[in-house]
């Protein structure tokens, strides 16, 4: 599955990991993520995110 990064803070969402605090279970592609999901380090959006290249 395809790793995500934040664009204003480089957090890098792995669905292997998924975000238990977050309450996104081990496993999850970042689309089957709820739209109101925000990102775990900095709090944006969804949107915020890109495919991570690297």
């Amino acid at each position: 599955m395809q790793k995500w990064i934040c664009t204003a803070c480089d957090y890098i969402y792995d669905p292997a990991v998924g975000d238990e605090d977050g309450g996104i279970a081990p496993g999850t592609a970042f689309e089957d993520i709820p739209e109101d999901w925000v990102c775990p380090v900095c709090g944006v959006d969804k949107e915020f995110f890109k495919i991570y290249e690297g």
